[in-house]
């Protein structure tokens, strides 16, 4: 990863930690709904491998993607995949499981591999295979509470982000738990929407986490001036 891509995937983690999942979503669509996520705020956006002709689509964003913009595919289940993102520019290497060949072979070409993971068992493998993040999936299913429970043994240096069954109704649960990103799929793109309706989507699910997270900084805010 260049430093350019680096410097972005910092700041997303930062400031914005959302990732849009256009599972999916075609070639002949990709150009429109990219460019409403963007001007929407998104700056990580994921290409599923399971979607029609994928790499067609990745092709298309890559050429133009802005440097504060990162890509990449998800359902990644082989290691051979990693270079032909390496020669895209496009980092974001995002599984829906934990096999340290992907980790490995992502980390060995400096990508950002998000790795899912169930159990503290697959999230620590992960982390030792050089994971960038863990992806807690499918986290709608699990819930909060099992979260809260796993998070204690989890690695610290590792930003989780929640996926699968996440939507803008239930964000500030996940926020209050402790969560640090979401990945959105469902929530901000179906096959069939349109840009516009993406779009609108996009920026509604950003309110929000602006909205939680400023309210929890508030918060904050008060119970040090009380304890001062």
């Amino acid at each position: 990863m260049n430093e350019t891509r680096r410097a972005a995937l910092d700041a997303a983690f930062e400031k914005l930690p959302l990732v849009a999942i256009l599972r999916g979503v075609r070639p002949d669509e990709i150009d429109a709904i990219f460019d409403a996520l963007v001007t929407a705020g998104f700056r990580m956006i994921e290409i599923p491998l399971n979607s029609p002709r994928p790499w067609e689509s990745l092709e298309r964003i890559a050429k133009r993607c802005p440097d504060d913009v990162v890509i990449g595919a998800g359902t990644v289940l082989d290691p051979n995949v990693c270079q032909r993102l390496a020669d895209l520019d496009a980092p974001l290497v995002i599984t829906p499981n934990s096999d340290p060949l992907v980790v490995g072979e992502a980390a060995r070409l400096e990508l950002a591999p998000m790795i899912g993971c169930l159990s503290p068992t697959e999230a620590l493998a992960a982390a030792q295979a050089g994971a960038t993040a863990l992806k807690l999936f499918p986290a709608g299913s699990l819930g909060t509470a099992y979260f809260k429970d796993i998070k204690a043994v989890m690695p610290l240096d590792l930003p989780i982000f929640a996926v699968g069954g996440i939507d803008i109704h239930n964000m500030s649960d996940w926020i209050a738990a402790g969560i640090d990103g979401f990945g959105f799929g469902g929530s901000v793109y179906r096959p069939g929407w349109s840009a516009d309706e993406v779009g609108e989507k996009a920026r509604g699910l950003i309110s929000e986490w602006r909205r939680v997270k400023e309210g929890l900084s508030q918060a904050s805010e008060l119970e040090r001036e009380a304890d001062a």
